[in-house]
C-alpha cells in the first residue's frame, strides 16, 4: 500500500511510545466542512476579527445580537466526524493515546468517541454566564433567541450569556492550560495534526513535549510555525494521513 512520504518513519516511534498526546488544530475539522479560520482561505482572511473580542461584546449590544443569531444560523452544527477524528479515537482506543488536547470548538471528536479532551479554545456546545459561571446546553439559550430574545441575559444573575468557547482577548481557563502542559511533559510523542501551531498559549503545548524530551511529529497540509521543533513532518490531508498511519500502525482490521 502506498502510504504518505516519511510515514513509516514515525511507526516505530507510535509502535513503541508509551504515551502519545495528540494535539489537534482547525484543519483536523476542514473535510467535516468546519473552516480553517487561520488558513489562507480562512474566515480571518475576510473578517475584521477585533470586532469579536470579548471586550467588544461586553459593551456592544449589537455584537452580541450579530453572534447570537449567527450562531443560530450556524451551517456547521450538524457536521460529523471525519477519517481524521476516528484515527484519533482509535489510537486512545489502543491505548496509545488517553488524552486529546484540542484548539476546536466543535466537539467532533468527542463525536468520533474519544474522552479526556481537552478544550483549549472551549466548547460551542455549551453558553455560560460571564458573571456567575453559570453553564447550561447551548440549545437552552438559542430557544431563547429563535424566540425573539436577541440579548439573553442570565436568568439568575441578569449577567451576559456568552457561548462557551475563548473569544479574542479571552484569556485560556488555567485547569485546562496546565492539565495539557502536564500533558506535553508526560508524551513521548506529541503528534500535532492540522494546526498552523500560531496561536499562543496552544501552540506552547507541543513546544513543552519537545522540551521535555518528547518526539513532535507534525501532520499538515501547509508550513507551520513549529516546524524547525518537529522530528517528522507529514505533508497532507488529516484524514487521509490520520488513516493511513493508524492502519499501519494498528492494521485495517483492528477494532481496538
Amino acid at each position: 500500500m502506498e502510504i504518505t512520504p516519511g510515514l513509516a518513519d514515525a511507526l516505530p516511534w507510535l509502535r513503541y511510545a508509551r504515551r502519545i498526546l495528540v494535539f489537534s488544530g482547525a484543519g483536523i475539522s476542514t473535510e467535516s466542512g468546519i473552516p480553517d479560520f487561520r488558513g489562507p482561505n480562512g474566515v480571518w482572511k475576510t473578517t475584521d476579527p477585533q470586532r469579536y473580542t470579548i471586550q467588544n461584546y461586553v459593551r456592544d449590544r449589537s455584537v452580541r445580537v450579530e453572534r447570537w443569531q449567527a450562531r443560530l444560523e450556524g451551517r456547521f452544527s450538524n457536521a460529523e466526524p471525519n477519517a481524521a477524528h476516528l484515527a484519533v479515537t482509535r489510537l486512545q482506543r489502543a491505548g496509545l493515546a488517553p488524552v486529546v488536547v484540542t484548539q476546536n470548538i466543535d466537539g467532533l471528536h468527542q463525536k468520533a468517541g474519544s474522552v479526556n479532551v481537552i478544550e483549549l479554545h472551549g466548547t460551542s456546545a455549551e453558553a455560560v454566564c460571564l458573571d456567575c459561571d453559570r453553564r447550561m446546553p447551548i440549545d437552552v439559550v438559542l430557544d431563547r433567541v429563535r424566540e425573539g430574545d436577541e440579548d439573553p441575559h442570565c436568568e439568575l444573575c441578569g449577567g451576559l450569556l456568552k457561548t462557551a468557547t475563548i473569544s479574542f482577548g479571552q484569556p485560556l481557563v488555567k485547569a485546562d492550560m496546565d492539565r495539557a502542559l502536564e500533558e506535553a511533559r508526560l508524551c513521548d510523542v506529541c503528534l500535532a495534526v492540522g494546526s498552523t501551531l500560531s496561536v499562543w498559549p496552544a501552540a506552547s503545548v507541543p513546544v513543552e513535549a519537545v522540551r521535555h524530551g518528547g518526539r513532535l511529529v507534525i501532520i499538515n497540509e501547509g508550513i507551520t510555525d513549529l516546524d524547525g521543533m518537529a522530528s517528522l513532518l507529514l505533508s497532507g490531508r488529516a484524514g487521509t494521513v490520520m488513516a493511513e498511519l493508524v492502519a499501519a500502525l494498528l492494521g485495517v482490521g483492528d477494532s481496538r
